[in-house]
């Protein structure tokens, strides 16, 4: 990065072990906080990106001929790294991003986890070996990819690369990140203590940039995978791009999570994971609830949410949301929603914190009597906002989710095992909960959803990730010529 003041440092890109004094023009970082400026960042070109990716390719002849046992050593050392420098790690995410304390301390032991599972792979990966006719032995073998890259979002700006950066590097490939542009702090403090912890140089690279930087990595031709986590409407460029240059990928893209709430639901359990679900992380987040289908007569279970709800504090136990842009895209859900005919419980318009009167914040909104028809019930807001839909059917309620063109996450709180079967065999998502507003998975389970949640096959994380950030080799041997033989030998 750099030593210099706040409002004038620049971040680098991060190649081969180093920081470059690129003489690129740059963008400027601003704290969502305050909307003061933390950093300016470094708009790469795609000159930089073949630097980096010459250096990849260097330095993964080395690195793929040491053994997975010893490629994870690296990660163990970076994850006492981690624990030894997680205030500092927390606070970089609460100063780039916007969320509060607790929630960046959370994404920084998430990240910790995922470097466990990354140490775990030697005892997961395992070759399989048969003889298949006298005397003839087949054998499958992992081996890298080669060179892959990962390009992050804002929202997640120290856990999403380490979605990708522990496995696929662990795996024997070399990485080329490419952060988000209004949050590449964390991502650049990620390549100083990896080479802390004894990464060889050019085994991960960071390039900074914006559109032009990741349809340069689409393109590149010496680049054999592509990662991409963000919008929908991005993943899908990603993915074609990508794909077109004969790239494997996976794209993940944006989310409209349903709760189905019946009226047996607890009512205190369901209040208190809805409100965090959908203020969780300022609600930006791809597993965020931001949707409820109400079966029935459930009027008590919203009652009680909009209570908990109104204990939710912009500046307080709510961050900000990422940009002014942002702020003013939620607000206008918001606003269409009401001036169609739904009903705003619990308004979050129009928030001014005190001494950070520059910050980009929306209070936590409950929206009753929308329709399946407005934008707010279709499309991601990515906010800290609930739109409640209303069925007396519980089969309209499932019609109303699998309508969504998303496919990432839906739950159903309820006290009745069955019905909860019910739910999870016919919603159409990736991955499902009972009384759980964050259904999200733990390692070794992978994280993936369905539909135009995500492109591509395979997952990003957990055990199904081996699949995609390796290649199976097969190998046949005979050695024995007095051996019997038959047609397959």
């Amino acid at each position: 990065m750099s030593s210099e003041s706040p409002s004038t440092m620049i971040t680098h890109n991060f190649i081969a072990g180093k920081f470059t004094d690129d003489h690129n023009k740059t963008m400027e970082v601003l704290s969502p906080l305050n909307g003061q400026v933390i950093s300016n960042v470094v708009l790469s070109n795609r000159q930089q990106l073949d630097e980096a990716v010459k250096a990849a390719k260097n330095a993964q002849v080395s690195w793929s001929d040491f053994t997975l046992k010893e490629r994870v050593q690296v990660f163990f050392r970076f994850r006492s790294l981690l624990e030894k420098n997680i205030d500092e790690l927390t606070d970089m995410v609460v100063l780039e991003n916007g969320k509060i304390d607790s929630e960046a301390r959370a994404e920084v032991m998430k990240g910790i986890e995922l470097c466990e599972f990354a140490c775990s792979l030697p005892q997961l990966i395992n070759d399989e070996i048969q003889e298949v006719s006298k005397g003839v032995e087949c054998r499958t073998t992992h081996v890298p990819v080669g060179v892959v890259a990962s390009i992050t979002p804002f929202n997640f700006p120290h856990m999403v690369p380490l979605w990708t950066i522990p496995n696929a590097i662990a795996l024997g490939n070399c990485m080329i990140l490419k952060p988000s542009e209004q949050t590449p702090l964390s991502a650049a403090r990620i390549g100083e203590l990896l080479t802390e912890a004894g990464l060889p140089d050019g085994v991960l690279s960071i390039i900074n940039g914006d559109k032009e930087i990741v349809e340069a990595i689409c393109d590149h031709p010496d680049i054999d995978a592509v990662s991409f986590v963000g919008s929908t409407r991005v993943a899908k460029i990603v993915y074609q791009r990508a794909t077109f240059n004969l790239k494997r990928c996976i794209a993940l893209g944006g989310a409209k999570n349903h709760l189905i709430v019946l009226p047996d639901a607890h009512v205190e359990m369901a209040a208190t994971n809805i409100a965090a679900s959908m203020s969780g992380c300022a609600g930006q987040r791809c597993m965020a609830a931001s949707a409820m289908v109400a079966v029935g007569k459930v009027d008590h279970i919203i009652e009680e949410l909009c209570r908990e709800v109104k204990k939710i504090k912009p500046g307080d136990n709510l961050g900000s949301v990422i940009s002014a842009s942002a702020k003013e895209r939620i607000e206008r859900y918001i606003d269409e929603a009401e001036a169609a005919g739904a009903k705003v419980l619990v308004d979050g318009r129009k928030v001014i914190i005190p001494g950070r009167e520059g910050g980009f914040y929306v209070g936590a909104t409950i929206i009753d009597y929308v329709t399946p028809d407005m934008n707010i019930a279709k499309e991601e807001v990515f906010g800290p906002v609930l739109a409640i839909m209303r069925t007396d059917d519980l089969d309209e309620a499932i019609r109303i989710e699998n309508s969504s063109n998303y496919g990432n996450a839906s739950s159903v709180f309820t006290q009745n095992g069955s019905m909860a079967d019910y739910v999870m065999e016919r919603v159409s998502s990736g991955m499902v909960g009972v009384n759980i507003g964050v259904p999200v998975p733990r390692e070794p389970f992978s994280f993936g959803g369905w539909n135009e949640s995500k492109f591509g096959v395979a997952d990003i994380t957990g055990k199904s990730s081996i699949h995609f950030w390796t290649k199976l080799k097969k190998r046949t041997t005979k050695w024995n010529p007095e051996a019997w033989t038959n047609w397959m030998s």
